[in-house]
C-alpha cells in the first residue's frame, strides 16, 4: 500500500464519519422540532461540544508506558493512548488538549467535565457507578516472568510447592497468584521494586504480573528471564476507555464502534506494540497470544 493509498483511506474514513454525524444531527433536529424541551438536553452532550469547540480533551498520565510518555525536553506526548487520541482527532477534525492526571483522578476529571475521554482505565463495578465505559479496548492478560530454564504454559505448571513466586502485597498480581497458584510458595513484598530485586537475585523462580508490567521490566533488565501469558484458565483484566455519564450516548457509542473497527483491522495491536517500543520492548517479544 502506497502513501497516497493511506491518505485516500484516511480521507474516506473522515468523509464517512462526517456523513454519519450529519445524519445524526439531522435526526436530532427533527426530534427538536417535535419536542423542544427534550432537544435542549440532547444538544448538551460531549460529541456536539467537541465538534463545536474543535477540541478533544484527554487525560494524560506522565510515565505510564506504554500508554503515555512525555518528552521532558520538548513537551511532546507519545504512547499507545496518544496514538489512539491522534487518530480520533483526525477523524473528528479537531485539536487535542492534554490534561495531566492520574488513573484515579481521570474518573474525577470526567465527572468535573475537565476531560472528554479517559484512556487505559480498567472498567470496575465501582467506576461503572459514576462513569460510562466504551467497548473493550483489549483484555490485559496475566502471566508470569519466568527465570531462565523454567518452562511454564499453564497456571498448573507453577502451582507447585517447590515453585517460589514473588508478588507485591495487596495488588491484583497477588490476588491472581493466590487464586490460581495457591500451592506455590508465595512471597508478598511491599513494592514492585522489591519484587524485581527478589527475581534478579534468584531468590524466587517467577513473578506473577500483568503483561505490560512483565514485558517492560524484562526490557529494562533482560536477566530477569522471559515473560509468558499463562493459560488454563486465561486470566485478564479489561482495559478500556471511560466517558462522562450523560443521557445522550452518541459519544460513547461512536467510540465503541471506532474501537471495534480498529481492533478488527489490526490497528490497535500496531499502536500497542509501538507504545511498548518506547519502553524498550521489541515487537518479537510481544506474545502472539495477546488478543488486541
Amino acid at each position: 500500500m502506497t502513501q497516497s493509498d493511506d491518505i485516500k483511506i484516511s480521507e474516506d474514513r473522515r468523509d464517512a464519519l462526517r456523513y454519519a454525524l450529519a445524519i445524526g444531527s439531522g435526526a436530532a433536529l427533527a426530534a427538536a422540532m417535535a419536542t423542544p424541551a427534550a432537544a435542549q438536553t440532547q444538544a448538551d452532550n460531549t460529541l456536539d461540544r467537541i465538534r463545536a469547540n474543535k477540541v478533544l480533551r484527554i487525560a494524560v498520565l506522565p510515565g505510564e508506558l506504554p500508554y503515555f510518555n512525555k518528552d521532558l525536553a520538548t513537551g511532546t506526548w507519545s504512547g499507545f493512548s496518544i496514538e489512539m487520541a491522534n487518530d480520533l482527532a483526525k477523524l473528528l477534525d479537531v485539536k487535542l488538549e492534554y490534561v495531566e492526571s492520574t488513573y484515579g483522578n481521570s474518573i474525577l476529571d470526567l465527572q468535573a467535565n475537565k476531560i472528554d475521554l479517559g484512556f487505559a482505565l480498567n472498567p470496575t463495578p465501582q467506576r461503572a457507578l459514576v462513569v460510562d465505559f466504551t467497548n473493550l479496548v483489549f483484555p490485559h492478560p496475566f502471566g508470569a516472568m519466568l527465570k531462565k530454564g523454567l518452562e511454564a504454559k499453564t497456571w498448573a505448571d507453577i502451582n507447585k510447592p517447590e515453585v517460589k513466586i514473588a508478588v507485591d502485597v495487596g495488588s491484583a498480581n497477588e490476588a491472581v497468584a493466590r487464586r490460581f497458584a495457591p500451592n506455590a510458595t508465595i512471597k508478598s513484598l511491599k513494592s514492585r521494586d522489591e519484587v524485581m530485586l527478589e527475581m534478579s537475585s534468584g531468590r524466587v523462580d517467577c513473578v506473577v504480573n500483568a503483561l505490560v508490567l512483565g514485558l517492560t521490566a524484562i526490557a529494562k533488565n533482560p536477566n530477569l528471564g522471559t515473560y509468558k501469558i499463562l493459560a488454563s484458565p486465561s486470566v485478564t483484566i479489561a482495559s478500556g476507555t471511560a466517558v462522562r455519564r450523560e443521557q445522550d450516548k452518541r459519544w460513547r457509542d461512536f467510540l465503541s464502534v471506532w474501537i471495534d473497527y480498529n481492533r478488527g483491522i489490526g490497528q490497535m495491536r500496531e499502536w500497542f506494540v509501538k507504545g511498548l517500543g518506547l519502553a524498550g520492548v521489541k515487537p518479537e517479544d510481544v506474545p502472539v497470544e495477546l488478543n488486541i
